[in-house]
């Protein structure tokens, strides 16, 4: 009889770092590689307070993110100089700030897969860190999750995410595989993590999916998948939508079931133009000028953190 191979570990959570200062301020970024469950690096950006400011820490943390994982590196080091002063407010508030990205995901594979975990190398016996299947984009949130607990300076018990989009879907499917202290879902493309109909058969305006109904989206959804899924959250949630959105029903959709799954889940809307609005971009002179809805989810959602990570 064959002695069974055992299961290998994986490696503590560690990354690769290169400071550099982020224009229009004076706070600079650490441009960091993290290592991912499946053994290869991806990017983030970390930025933390001034210790002259606020101490040694350490600091309850926030992670942000937007849209579908790609453009490596250099996409990080743009949304940081995109969004350096809405950090800057958020690090004066004495926290820590990530901005994540992960790899670019593989469409609809997340819903056929099963979660990825470690197997044993029955072939060369070398005690590599096998995986049952492959990886997703929310698989690299975790480990950059696990990346900023592993700080020094970091709370390790005080960590949150926000995401816009798919980064707010992100959100969900990571914590419906590990807890976090909360997260904040902007305008969160929960398709997937729903199971909601995005073929053929959707509802359409030209080429657009049309779901700002949320009784279209009930109907559209796979209600026994999803809530299989969001039983599995003990993670906090503040769902951001906009009012006139395409995908609104599909916003409100993962707040209602979230409550019906018992789950602490809170819901807020605002009527803006623009995708994303909460995540205030410098102007192209460096100005920093929010309209009074994009201030409101700012603090909505930063008051959020400030009673859950301080």
């Amino acid at each position: 009889m064959s002695t069974p191979h055992p299961v290998a570990a994986e490696l503590p959570p560690h990354g690769y770092v290169i400071t550099k200062p982020v224009p229009g301020s004076d706070i600079p970024a650490d441009y960091t590689f993290v290592l991912t469950r499946d053994e290869i690096y991806v990017p983030i950006a970390v930025r933390k307070p001034d210790v002259r400011k606020h101490g040694d820490g350490p600091f309850p943390a926030i992670l942000m993110g937007r849209g579908n994982g790609r453009g490596g590196l250099p996409l990080v080091e743009q949304k940081v100089a995109l969004y350096s002063a809405m950090q800057d407010r958020m690090i004066a508030r004495s926290y820590v700030v990530a901005y994540v990205n992960y790899r670019n995901e593989i469409p609809y594979h997340y819903e056929t897969r099963d979660v990825a975990r470690n197997v044993a190398d029955d072939i060369s016996g070398e005690g590599r860190t096998l995986k049952s299947a492959p990886s997703v984009d929310s698989d690299d949130l975790q480990s950059a999750i696990k990346y900023v607990r592993s700080l020094p300076y970091v709370k390790s018990d005080k960590v949150g995410a926000v995401g816009v989009s798919h980064g707010g879907e992100t959100i969900l499917k990571a914590a419906a595989e590990m807890d976090f202290t909360c997260g904040v879902v902007i305008e969160g493309a929960s398709h997937e993590f729903l199971t909601v109909n995005t073929g053929a058969t959707a509802p359409r305006a030209g080429s657009e999916i049309q779901y700002n109904d949320i009784e279209v989206a009930r109907r559209n959804a796979n209600k026994a998948r999803a809530m299989e899924r969001i039983r599995r959250i003990h993670t906090s949630m503040l769902h951001i939508g906009r009012d006139h959105d395409h995908l609104q029903g599909i916003f409100k959709l993962a707040h209602e079931w979230m409550l019906e799954a018992g789950k602490d889940s809170t819901w807020a809307s605002f009527d803006h133009p623009a995708h994303g609005y909460p995540f205030i971009e410098r102007g192209a002179d460096g100005s920093y000028q929010p309209n009074t809805q994009q201030q409101a989810a700012f603090d909505l959602f930063m008051d959020y953190f400030d009673r859950r990570l301080k």
